[in-house]
């Protein structure tokens, strides 16, 4: 074996795991953001109102799933994971969904600068505005608590068991096994 070999099938194998957990995350919040659009296409279609930003879901998925990845990178939410499950869910819950409201106020301030406007209007809040940006905090953190339950009850159980449980085929005769 070359020098530094376990070096680089280590960052291969870091890498791919990065970006498995990167997908799964992205796909999980596709199916959600797409869901609430659709919903959103239908209301607004309801009162002869365009809207078609389904192709958006995708990227902005996207663009949380990295965020989700970062988050858990600097350890965000993991100050309660020692407590009972339900309040380490509910505080990576609400820490993620401050994280990501942090990241969409900072989006809205570069936006701003980049086409010229004052950055005081990211934070006018009247009119529907604030409302929107309120439930859309809201269906973040609603989207959170199945996807951070899941991961925490990962977590405990040991890396890679709960996927396993999931999604490898049990063999003949285990327990629970409908015949």
């Amino acid at each position: 074996m070359s020098p530094g070999g376990g070096k680089h099938q280590d960052l291969r194998k870091r890498f791919t795991h990065e970006m498995k957990s990167y997908l799964l995350i992205s796909a999980y919040l596709v199916v959600f953001l797409f869901s609430f659009a659709t919903y959103r296409a239908l209301i607004m279609a309801e009162y002869d109102l365009g809207y078609f930003q389904l192709g958006w879901v995708v990227v902005e998925a996207m663009i949380l799933g990295k965020l989700v990845l970062i988050g858990e990178a600097l350890h965000v939410g993991e100050k309660l994971q020692d407590r009972r499950l339900f309040v380490s869910v509910l505080w990576k819950t609400f820490t993620f969904s401050l994280f990501v409201l942090a990241f969409k106020i900072l989006e809205h301030v570069a936006s701003a600068l980049l086409h010229h406007r004052p950055v005081a209007e990211v934070f006018d809040l009247s009119g529907g505005r604030g409302l929107e940006i309120l439930s859309r905090v809201e269906l973040m953190a609603v989207a959170f608590v199945p996807f951070f339950a899941f991961r925490e009850i990962g977590r405990v159980l040991g890396e890679g068991k709960l996927i396993d449980m999931f999604f490898r085929k049990r063999p003949q005769g285990a327990p629970g096994k409908v015949g």
